[in-house]
């Protein structure tokens, strides 16, 4: 799925002749292959997609991008302990990504993996043209580090003491790192939303930036040397490019920018627009456009910064159990009808609350009972009443006025929404229509009108507007919905010209003596119950199989005295450094506060902890174990930890007690 061959292109832009087109480059944030993507990044490739889509419907030569961000601890960490190299791990979850997009027949140009070749070329004389610009510097961090975020935070940024993105503790780090001037830069970003108000939307984005900044913007850190999975430093080798500096990147270098693999940078930059989820805003509006400046580049022309998708009032998160599966959603009611719920039901730049009661509701409301049920009954009506061809000669009346001057008027009020990224607005012009015809059906009683041979002409109009309206419907609905789209432009018999943009902005451009032919339903309804039902046993019974087993009971040891507990010294210690032990692939060196003048101690958990998931916290140790020495390095003490039923070694944190604390 590197690139669409040719996906997306429905009839009507087949039959276009070729001219020079205006440029349109979109993108989506490249995701993370820590694991399966959830609904919530399936929002973003969809709106993507949508615009994307919508663009070249109207003519405009596309360039649509997505991908996969691939380095950091985290996968190194992930791929360590599922027993795999790092580029093993990320290819087994990026293509589940591209398989998941193919369900949701998302039509990208490109797929970038920061893992590419060509990637990481660009990525290194990126690195070096800022360090020689003076922009990129040598120095030391220290500060609050949130390993699953992989996020420096200062102290003031904490929420409660923990990571302000994802509520999880942080730890003290310090390491020499290099340093992008971000600071430098804040004064020009400011003026750049104030000169340049559509650079960030929607408006309340702009001034969560603008209070982000004024607590004072400091140097980004963008190296590492803690990990080694990653873009090496050329120059440094012992560093590796930290996040932003190759992930950013990304959408340039999918251009050709510092490589030779492609060669559009010139062609399709800067980008029209960046579709990100608001987590992110601050890295593409604060450090990209930084980025840029610093490398005397074009910015894009607009981020914009759309909601979460919500499940019982809260962020979906992988850490949280909480989110939804959207392969599972796409295989059971199809991957048009999830590409329409996921835009008709929420504002794209608001957040949203996701449940399958809203989604089985919009399937019925707006895609069974008023779309398809308007489709079916047309199409039925024309084969009952003309044998599948309307006559030529129709008879016109008044009341056809009110339906066809919403089907005149539904282009240029769809194409301000979509320019908008008003996604749910554009869908509701298009529902004005389709709930206008299905009440024209009613007003003219065609059964009736079917009767009469007198009135074969008054019945060949009603049958002609319903069509015309189903078909420039069918038309503005491609983006949203491009199989369905085709289907029911299939079914009311639209030739390739008049699948067109231009066929829709055209009054009554299908032909006069068109012939339908009837196919499948469109849009089955869904028995509400019996499906949440259903529903709510899968999920109990995925929670059922998630949980672990039952740890096996160990026998009791024999009995001891109360003297003999008492003989085991438990102190609360601080973990104040931690280190593997050379040439040890299972030992740790702990040096810890023990509030006695401090002890180091030898632990062989390194296969389920690295050194910065324990330092800064408090541990329980047995602190008058007689001293031992593991792989030369000698121990005084032993920390308490258990296993769990997988197997997995759990460590007993003490966070609350202070070092020092006798336990017992």
């Amino acid at each position: 799925m590197r690139s669409r061959q040719g996906r997306g292109q429905s009839k009507a832009q087949e039959a276009r002749t070729p001219m020079e087109k205006k440029k349109f480059y979109i993108t989506t944030p490249i995701y993370y292959p820590s694991d399966n993507l959830h609904i919530g990044h399936s929002y973003c490739t969809v709106a993507t997609d949508t615009m994307a889509r919508y663009k070249r419907l109207t003519g405009y030569d596309v360039l649509f991008l997505t991908g996969a961000d691939e380095h950091g601890q985290k996968i190194e960490e992930k791929a360590k302990a599922a027993g795999v190299s790092p580029q093993q791990y990320v290819d087994k979850i990026v293509a589940s990504f591209q398989s998941l997009w193919q369900l949701l027949n998302i039509s990208n140009d490109r797929f970038i993996r920061t893992t590419d070749d060509y990637h990481v070329e660009s990525v290194k004389k990126i690195f070096k043209a800022l360090y020689d610009k003076g922009d990129i510097y040598k120095g030391a961090y220290k500060g609050k580090y949130c390993t699953p975020c992989e996020s420096f935070w200062t102290e003031s940024q904490l929420v409660d003491g923990k990571c302000p993105d994802c509520g999880r503790p942080v730890v003290d780090a310090e390491e020499e790192a290099y340093f992008f001037r971000l600071s430098k830069y804040a004064g020009k970003i400011l003026a750049l939303y104030d000169e340049h108000p559509e650079f960030l939307t929607p408006q309340s984005r702009v001034n969560e930036m603008k209070a982000f900044i004024s607590q004072g913007l400091e140097d980004l850190c963008v190296s590492r040397t803690s990990f080694s999975w990653g873009v090496p430093v050329e120059f440094d080798p012992k560093h590796v490019v930290y996040v932003w500096v190759d992930a950013l990147s990304n959408y340039i270098t999918a251009l050709g920018y510092g490589n030779g693999r492609y060669n559009d940078f010139q062609k399709y930059w800067p980008a029209d627009v960046h579709f990100v989820g608001k987590e992110i805003v601050r890295f593409h509006s604060i450090i990209w456009p930084a980025m840029l400046m610093a490398l005397d580049l074009p910015l894009p022309k607009r981020v914009y910064g759309h909601g979460w998708l919500l499940l019982d009032g809260g962020k979906m998160s992988k850490s949280k159990g909480n989110v939804v599966d959207p392969v599972f959603l796409c295989q059971r009611y199809g991957g048009d009808a999830i590409r329409f719920f996921l835009l008709r039901a929420f504002p794209f730049g608001s957040d949203g609350v996701f449940s399958n009661e809203a989604l089985i509701t919009t399937i019925n409301s707006d895609l069974a009972n008023d779309l398809g049920n308007l489709v079916s009954r047309t199409v039925s009506m024309v084969e009952k009443y003309f044998a599948g061809q309307l006559p030529v000669h129709r008879a016109a009346e008044p009341i056809d006025e009110e339906l066809m001057s919403l089907v005149r008027g539904l282009p240029e009020a769809y194409a301000a929404q979509m320019e908008a990224f008003a996604f749910q607005n554009a869908l509701g012009e298009i529902f004005r229509v389709v709930s206008r015809a299905n009440k024209y059906i009613d007003e003219t009683t065609p059964w009736i009108l079917a009767k009469d041979e007198g009135k074969k002409s008054r019945l060949a109009a009603v049958m002609y507007n319903l069509l015309e309206a189903i078909r420039v419907c069918a038309i503005l609905l491609a983006p949203f919905m491009p199989d369905s789209s085709e289907k029911m432009l299939d079914q009311i018999g639209a030739e390739a010209a008049e699948r067109t943009w231009e066929s829709a902005q055209k009054p009554c451009a299908l032909r006069d003596d068109v012939a339908v032919k009837k196919g499948g339903t469109l849009f089955p309804r869904i028995d509400m119950a019996k499906e949440l039902a259903e529903l709510a046993a899968r999920q109990e019974a995925q929670k059922a199989a998630a949980e672990p087993p039952a740890p096996k009971a160990e026998p009791v040891a024999p009995p001891i005295t109360v003297e003999d507990f008492f003989k085991v010294d438990l102190r609360v210690c601080r973990v104040i450094k931690c280190e593997a032990v050379p040439k040890a692939k299972k030992l740790l060196r702990l040096e810890l506060d023990d509030g006695m003048g401090g002890r180091q101690i030898v632990s062989s958990i390194h296969p389920w902890y690295e050194p910065e998931d324990l330092v800064g916290r408090n541990i329980i140790v047995i602190v008058n174990l007689k001293p031992a020495k593991f792989c030369g390095v000698e121990s005084n003490g032993m920390l308490l930890a258990g296993d769990d039923a997988s197997g997995s070694c759990k460590v007993v944190f003490a966070d609350q007690l202070p070092a020092g604390t006798k336990i017992g």
